[in-house]
């Protein structure tokens, strides 16, 4: 759906888990976590979603105080329609694949010139409202007929105590904040200017950015906009919240120079938003920051064709190198230790590798190795390997360690969803089976 040659990043990964140099028998169970038996079923019956009052958690819809699942990637038998984007609602203990809810472009989309957008896919999520409920950025496909400047084509769906419901807001830029004739998108979360409400950076045109101070209105408007601000390239490293790279309180940016490998910047927040451009990053197509280990700043995974580049103590210049190409990133504390873990997916033939955080930074070699388990076919012929997806990497089930979940796919009517809940101690740092399973084969 990239409009003028630019796209954004897209998640990787995974299946069952095979560890090597973790000792240890399978995951952590307690009573609050669903049983994964009943919710491996595609059939398993749907439950209320629950309501909640408000939060201050990541991708928590409802606001009820635990995190929910984001799914672009749906098992879909039909040819050509777009099968729309799934949520899985937690709760506490994990997610419950029951309290589900489909979102699609026909039930939820907002017209343009009296038309419903044919495609529904999420782009970003954070509060920007400022209501306690995490809102959710899609990008559709407006009609256009190629002159002039085009619609903008992402919308807004507000998070309630009841989660994600009515119809989605088209999202208001202004006009002064556009330039040139590309399409306004690929949108990045933030507090980019410090005070303390989400802001939003998009592509403009021409190496520019446009940035939207929130927080925003119902209607989708946000709360100022100046004009287009100069940037080191085109391509924004989109698909999850900005953090504050430099610790100065203002939430930075990676923006690369072309969608392709290509080198890159890292844009520096400031009381005026995204204007400075600070260290320069060796070529690469994704990047995951976090604390690996050397603790005086946060420390950048870049994965480039030739390898994953670490950049430690940003903007600092220790660097290091992990042997594993073409390759997506993600970063997150799975052991609970206060360090991140490295996980690497797309490297290898269906595999995703976990490289553990250390004083002295990541782990030479992979602590825990991700590999799909084949899903036999059903002719009883021979298996399948399937395509692996790494989702996200973030604490599902409130115990302040995060879980890796992998989505397996077969084709376009079968898929396994997979959450390996992290661990501590010298048995992690992650689950060896899965403490929730389901396929959204049943999502309608």
């Amino acid at each position: 759906m990239r409009r003028s040659g630019i796209r954004l990043l897209a998640a990787v990964v995974g299946g069952a888990l095979v560890l090597a140099g973790c000792g240890g028998g399978g995951g952590d169970k307690s009573p609050s976590r669903p049983a994964s038996a009943d919710l491996a079923n595609k059939s398993a019956p749907h439950q209320p979603i629950p309501r909640g009052k408000g939060s201050k958690v990541s991708d928590d819809f409802n606001g009820d105080g635990a995190r929910d699942l984001v799914l672009d990637a749906l098992a879909h038998r039909g040819q050509g329609d777009d099968p729309g984007i799934g949520i899985v609602y937690g709760r506490r203990g994990g997610l419950a694949p029951g309290a589900r809810q489909l979102l699609t472009a026909h039930a939820q989309g907002a017209r343009t010139k009296g038309q419903l957008p044919a495609a529904f896919e999420s782009e970003a999520s954070c509060d920007l409202n400022e209501d306690g409920f995490t809102d959710l950025l899609v990008s559709t496909d407006p009609p256009y007929d190629g002159q002039g400047q085009p619609p903008v084509p992402l919308q807004l769906l507000f998070g309630s105590p009841a989660g994600l419901t009515g119809k989605a807001v088209k999202l208001q830029v202004p006009a002064r904040a556009r330039l040139g004739n590309d399409w306004a998108d690929q949108p990045v979360c933030g507090d980019f200017d410090g005070d303390g409400a989400h802001d939003l950076v998009l592509h403009a045109s021409n190496a520019h950015l446009t940035y939207l101070r929130g927080p925003f209105t119902r209607k989708g408007a946000p709360r100022a906009a100046g004009r287009p601000i100069a940037a080191p390239g085109n391509d924004l490293a989109s698909g999850a919240p900005a953090v504050d790279v430099n610790g100065d309180g203002y939430d930075d940016l990676v923006v690369r120079e072309e969608a392709r490998a290509s080198k890159g910047s890292l844009v520096l927040g400031s009381p005026k938003g995204p204007n400075r451009t600070g260290v320069l990053f060796p070529t690469s197509t994704d990047v995951a920051f976090g604390t690996f280990g050397r603790a005086k700043a946060m420390d950048a995974a870049l994965a480039a064709p030739g390898g994953i580049a670490l950049r430690y103590d940003v903007p600092g210049t220790a660097r290091a190198k992990i042997d594993v190409r073409n390759a997506r990133v993600y970063a997150g504390d799975l052991d609970g230790d206060g360090r991140s873990e490295l996980v690497v997916g797309g490297g290898g033939p269906g595999e995703v590798w976990v490289y553990r955080g250390r004083a002295t930074g990541l782990a030479a070699n992979a602590t825990a190795t991700v590999v799909p388990a084949r899903s036999g076919s059903r002719s009883g012929s021979g298996s399948d390997e399937g395509t692996v997806q790494v989702l996200k990497v973030a604490d599902f089930d409130g115990d302040r360690r995060a879980d890796v979940v992998v989505r397996t796919a077969w084709g376009q009517g079968r898929d396994r969803v997979e959450v390996y809940p992290g661990r501590a101690g010298a048995e992690g740092p992650v689950a060896r089976k899965a403490g929730v399973t389901f396929s959204t084969e049943g999502f309608r």
